[in-house]
């Protein structure tokens, strides 16, 4: 397999990358899987998921440290995210995060930057924080994660608000709440969806109706589950592994073609919202 491009999502920026990425929720967390972590992205960036998602919280910065060990001297061609803590995402403790992650990933600037979720400190103090430090060359982008309607409604008030490029939000099979509002806004306004454990960290993989359909198409679960997001116009899948034979999996999920009647089966297995309900976390 592996014939297929992946498809591509631009930002507001003009900047395109591919719809299937890499995450890194859990990775540095285990010095004795530190090998093994690398070179699964490694393989990820040669089958073209050339966006890695990281965060200061995950392993308390050992996450941003093994993508800098993964990336280390091949920057060109990739997209890099990561995320500032709420509680640092006041305007000096936005600057003063991102150059410890700037550090940690040992690259000069950070593709997109994302305040991880709402704190107590003012959503105009964040993103004149992005912004200064968008001036200053050390971010390309900027946007936010588990932001809601409501809350988006809130950025956009702010003086500079309406720059947000991007938000990473709990999206798959079993979570479709955004399909009711937030999702068609954030298509409607160009801001792309970050789709952070499409596959629900393993948990709809033993659904009966998912298993079924993937072996109706000569593939597993996951594919199917991740394929299920490729088909949202705007949204990009950040699967995380440690596998390297596993992130060629997760690849070849672009290249099912999943007829009418096995999406109709999906969404009577796994049901899109009927109503506004609070967005969900992990």
């Amino acid at each position: 397999m592996q014939d297929d491009p992946i498809p591509a999502i631009t930002f507001p920026n003009g900047i395109e990358v591919p719809a299937l990425g890499q995450g890194t929720w859990n990775m540095g967390e285990r010095a004795s899987e530190a090998e093994r972590e690398i070179a699964s992205l490694k393989a990820g960036i040669e089958l073209g998921m050339t966006l890695i998602d990281t965060a200061e919280m995950y392993g308390e910065g050992d996450s941003e440290r093994i993508v800098g060990r993964a990336i280390k001297g091949r920057r060109d061609g990739l997209f890099i995210v990561t995320k500032v803590y709420p509680w640092n995402a006041s305007r000096r403790g936005t600057i003063e995060a991102c150059e410890r992650s700037l550090s940690r990933l040992g690259i000069d600037q950070i593709d997109l930057y994302l305040l991880h979720w709402r704190g107590e400190h003012p959503l105009a103090d964040t993103v004149e924080a992005f912004e200064d430090l968008k001036d200053a060359g050390k971010i390309g982008a900027w946007g936010v994660s588990n932001f809601d309607i409501g809350d988006i409604e809130e950025l956009l008030a702010v003086p500079g608000g309406r720059h947000v490029a991007a938000n990473q939000v709990l999206y798959n099979l079993a979570r479709r709440g955004i399909e009711y509002d937030l999702l068609p806004w954030c298509q409607e306004h160009g801001v792309p969806v970050m789709a952070y454990s499409p596959i629900e960290q393993g948990r709809i993989l033993h659904n009966p109706e998912l298993i079924r359909i993937a072996k109706a198409n000569q593939a597993t679960p996951a594919q199917i589950a991740l394929a299920f997001l490729l088909e949202r116009d705007g949204v990009i899948a950040i699967p995380k592994t440690s596998n390297a034979d596993r992130a060629a999996e997760n690849r070849d999920c672009v290249s099912l073609d999943i007829s009418d009647e096995d999406w109709v089966a999906l969404d009577a297995a796994f049901p899109p919202p009927t109503r506004k309900s609070a967005l969900e976390m992990l």
